[in-house]
């Protein structure tokens, strides 16, 4: 019989969520690439007998496979080169500071501030903060060849050797990824109405959240590419409408959740029918065979289906009768201006990238001034746990402590036992890949999967073998221990600021999106996407939650405590998109006291929990006639005030 734990030895909730592995699938793909792209350039110096070069053109190699996680060919272009152009500037900057002292510590000080307010304006850009830092690090911990700026130009080239890899098949395989992404939303749609109306609660919530996340990707990728376009290709073009089309469809499926009624089967297997015809676009698309609608619920999902697919069908598509349900983008010039300014203006940028400036300061001090053997490697942990974007400080530095343990020992191994020379190309083209692979599982297996390979690669450029494991592992857990003391337990208020600022302007929205979508003159595009708006922040403030969920007390406990209240939002969400659907289908209106009731009590909750640290309960007052269609919404409003947590 199985031993079970005593409640005492029972490990805490936030500790398992930390160990825990992710499911995710392999991306063979890009497992083959950082096998090339890190195992070629090293067989290239040792050939030409210059192995230090070699060396550096697989750690830029690395920094490239860390950012090759997109699908489509443009957005791949954007996450491994924009990087790797201010990873070269980090380098440059790094070399130019090494063996100054004080002058080298303000200047990767000063870079870590720039470093850490960049990273707050997406992903692309938190990416290339993070490799101007780190190749600012490593310039100035290390001595590099010679001239200037020969490092630069070889990490810069591995970096741009997998954006090669990366973009071979474009030319056979362009356009795929985007239409692979439509058809998996067109997927996702499907489970969801198969568990609308159903007692399996939780399944819908988890089917809502997946087409919400599949959404997202699908829009991020055409839109991406609709910038530079313009609307003048026509297969984008098509796409753009296709995914615009299932909106009605989203739309529909809370008010078939809230009518407590199973669909029938055809319809979830007409939509599948319709995303294998977008995945394919040469599948026969045979008119869906849907019952007699009888419900104001029932002519939403029929009308929705039935232009859903006309659209899939249609042959050709009018570029000027598209509306980007998310807003056209901007010209490239006028993000750039727009984030610049964000960046400066705003307190949660200055406030990252103060804390990143400080622990970035004391771990450079260490390494350049105090007399004792320490290296840039409590820099680059710092730098690598103190991104508040990429997860839980406490739990990177958590699972930075274990990977490093883990990919020690397996560095152990290979320093002993593998000569130096052509071997180093074999175990490095064999280690490479397990870095994409275990990457997704999560941030302590990414580290002991790239622990074992940075040392392989410093072994090259030092030689200095076993003698450095214990040191690696002492400036590890040295930075750690800065990353947690200077950049976490210091700032006891980031928790609030990062997740309870964002679901009070959650709130705030919502009432604004309650006025719209029954309010006289609302353009019915503008209306989709301030819906499609609001489900993305919603999106991004549950993902803040889980990583709070995983810090210990007492933030985790505050995240648990508060968690009901983002399920709550997301229900209010949903139960307004249901009303609005309902009323479009001939349920009666409601009045302008209805909705101004509804929009008043929204932003009373959401000044109370931008001012709140410990939720409390609030008076609710919403009264109404019980056959309004305001009425369940009116219900989850108040559900969400009456949230308490202990004090």
């Amino acid at each position: 019989m199985p031993r079970e734990f005593t409640i005492g030895l029972t490990p805490p909730d936030w500790l398992v969520r930390n160990l825990r592995p992710q499911q995710a699938p392999v991306n063979w793909a890009a497992a083959a690439r950082a096998a090339i792209a890190m195992a070629l350039p090293l067989a290239v110096g040792l050939a030409a007998d210059r192995p230090a070069y070699g060396a550096l053109a697989a750690m830029g190699a690395l920094s490239g496979v860390i950012g090759d996680t997109a699908d489509a060919y443009r957005m791949r272009i954007l996450n491994i080169a924009v990087p790797q152009l201010f990873g070269a500037v980090g380098v440059t900057l790094g070399t130019l500071a090494y063996g100054h002292g004080w002058y080298a510590v303000a200047a990767v000080t000063g870079v870590a501030l720039v470093s850490g307010m960049i990273s707050t304006i997406g992903a692309v850009a938190s990416v290339s903060g993070l490799l101007l830092l780190l190749n600012c690090v490593v310039g100035a911990g290390l001595p590099l060849p010679s001239p200037w700026w020969l490092a630069p130009a070889l990490m810069t080239g591995g970096g741009l050797l997998v954006l090669l890899l990366a973009l071979l098949a474009w030319p056979l395989r362009a356009g795929v990824p985007e239409r692979t992404a439509v058809a998996a939303t067109y997927r996702a749609v499907a489970d969801l109405l198969a568990t609308a109306g159903t007692d399996r609660a939780e399944a819908y919530e988890e089917a809502r959240r997946a087409v919400t996340q599949s959404l997202n990707e699908s829009y991020d990728l055409i839109l991406a590419r609709r910038a530079r376009h313009h609307g003048r290709s026509p297969d984008l073009t098509r796409l753009l409408a296709q995914l615009n089309a299932i909106t009605p469809m989203i739309e529909a499926a809370p008010a078939a959740h809230l009518a407590a009624r199973p669909l029938c089967p055809q319809i979830p297997e007409a939509v599948r029918a319709l995303a294998r015809r977008v995945a394919t676009d040469t599948a026969p698309l045979p008119p869906p065979d849907l019952p007699v609608p009888t419900t104001e619920t029932a002519r939403a999902v029929d009308h929705a289906l039935r232009h859903t697919a006309e659209v899939v069908a249609a042959p050709d598509v009018d570029p000027r009768g598209i509306d980007d349900r998310l807003g056209r983008p901007a010209t490239l010039g006028v993000r750039t201006a727009g984030a610049a300014r964000n960046v400066m203006l705003s307190a949660n940028s200055w406030r990252y990238g103060v804390r990143l400036a400080l622990c970035i300061g004391l771990a450079q001090a260490l390494v350049s001034l105090v007399p004792v053997p320490r290296s840039y490697w409590v820099a680059l942990t710092v730098t690598f746990v103190l991104k508040p974007d990429f997860g839980s400080v406490f739990s990177r530095a958590l699972m930075r402590a274990v990977g490093t343990v883990a990919g020690l020992v397996v560095a152990a191994v290979i320093l002993a036992e593998v000569p130096l020379g052509w071997w180093d190309v074999v175990v490095l083209f064999l280690l490479a890949p397990l870095i994409p692979a275990l990457t997704p599982r999560g941030y302590g297996y990414q580290t002991a999967a790239i622990t074992p390979v940075i040392l392989l690669l410093s072994d090259v450029l030092n030689r200095q073998g076993t003698a450095l494991l214990l040191p690696r592992l002492n400036d590890s857990l040295l930075g750690c221990a800065i990353a947690l003391t200077a950049g976490y337990l210091c700032w006891p208020e980031s928790w609030h600021t990062r997740v309870g600022d964002r679901l009070a302007d959650a709130v705030a929205d919502t009432a604004v999106y309650v006025e719209k979508a029954f309010g006289p003159g609302t353009d019915p595009a503008a209306r989709a996407r301030m819906r499609r708006r609001l489900y993305r922040d919603l999106s991004t403030i549950r993902t803040e939650f889980q990583r709070a969920l995983t810090e210990p007390p007492p933030t985790g406990r505050r995240a648990a405590a508060w968690w009901p209240l983002v399920v709550a939002v997301e229900r209010i969400v949903d139960a307004t998109t249901a009303a609005r659907v309902r009323v479009k289908h001939g349920a009666a209106a409601p009045s302008a006291a209805e909705i101004a009731q509804v929009a008043l009590q929204l932003r009373e909750l959401a000044e109370g929990v931008r001012r709140a640290r410990t939720l409390t309960a609030v008076r609710t007052d919403l009264t109404g006639p019980a056959d309004s269609v305001l009425e369940p919404l009116r219900q989850e409003v108040a559900a969400a005030r009456s949230i308490t947590s202990p004090r």
